[in-house]
C-alpha cells in the first residue's frame, strides 16, 4: 500500500473513475484569510473565528441550510460583529486564497489520459455558484455533487450513494481522494477506493502506482 492511500483491502481492482474533493485538495480555503484583513487584534481574530464565524457554523450552509436564515440568527447572537458577519456572504471567495499547488496539472494529465474524473465536495449552495467560474480545472469533472445543492453532506453515507449513482460507477472502480479522515473512512466502509491527501506529490506518486499517470 503507497503513502496516504487507506486499507480498505480492494487496491487492486482496476479504476474507472477519480473522485476528488474541492476544498483543501483542489483548492485552499480558510475563513482565517479573509477576517485577519478585517480584525487587526490577534487575540480578537481567534474569539471571531472560535465562536462567531466557525468552520461549524459554516458547515450549515455546506449542508444544505440557506445564508437567509444563518445570517440573521447569528447576527442577533452577535449584533456587535454584524458587519463581519455581512462580510462572510458578500467576501467568501476571499477564504479561498488560491490552489492547491500541483493539484491542477494532475486532473489535467488524468483528463488527457482519458479517465472520468468527477468531484464530491461539501459546499453551499450560493458559494458554489460564486466558485464554480473561478477555477479553469473544473471543467474537467463530467459531475460534481455538492453537498449544499444536495442537502447532503460528508460523511454522510447517504453523499456517497448518491456520487455512485449519479457517476455510474461501482464504488470499488472509484478512488476518492479527500483530506478530511472522517470522509475517507465513511468511502471505505462503502467500499470505494481512497487517497487521504496531503499534497500534490504523494497523490502523484499514488497515481503513478496504480499506473494512471504513466
Amino acid at each position: 500500500m503507497s503513502e496516504g492511500q487507506m486499507g480498505n483491502g480492494i487496491e487492486n481492482a482496476p479504476l474507472a473513475a477519480v473522485v476528488f474533493d474541492v476544498g483543501r485538495v483542489i483548492v485552499e480555503w480558510d475563513l482565517r484569510h479573509l477576517f485577519a484583513k478585517l480584525i487587526d487584534d490577534a487575540q480578537e481574530l481567534d474569539w471571531f473565528l472560535t465562536h462567531v464565524v466557525t468552520e461549524e457554523w459554516h458547515f450549515q450552509h455546506d449542508a444544505g441550510r440557506p445564508l437567509d436564515d444563518m445570517l440573521p440568527e447569528r447576527t442577533a447572537q452577535f449584533p456587535a460583529y454584524a458587519d463581519l458577519i455581512n462580510a462572510y456572504r458578500a467576501r467568501f471567495l476571499e477564504t479561498i486564497p488560491g490552489p492547491v499547488a500541483g493539484t491542477a496539472s494532475i486532473i489535467e494529465r488524468l483528463a488527457g489520459a482519458g479517465m472520468p474524473l468527477f468531484a464530491i465536495t461539501n459546499f453551499g449552495d450560493e458559494f458554489w455558484a460564486q466558485f464554480f467560474p473561478t477555477r479553469p480545472e473544473l471543467q474537467f469533472f463530467r459531475d460534481i455533487v455538492v453537498s449544499g445543492t444536495e442537502k447532503l453532506a460528508k460523511p454522510d453515507p447517504a453523499i456517497f450513494h448518491l456520487a455512485q449513482q449519479r457517476f455510474g460507477f461501482a464504488p470499488g472502480r472509484m478512488l476518492f481522494v479527500d483530506d478530511n479522515s472522517a470522509n475517507i473512512h465513511s468511502a471505505d466502509r462503502l467500499g470505494w477506493q481512497t487517497h487521504l491527501f496531503t499534497d500534490a506529490d504523494r497523490l502523484e506518486h499514488d497515481l503513478n502506482e496504480r499506473g494512471l499517470l504513466a
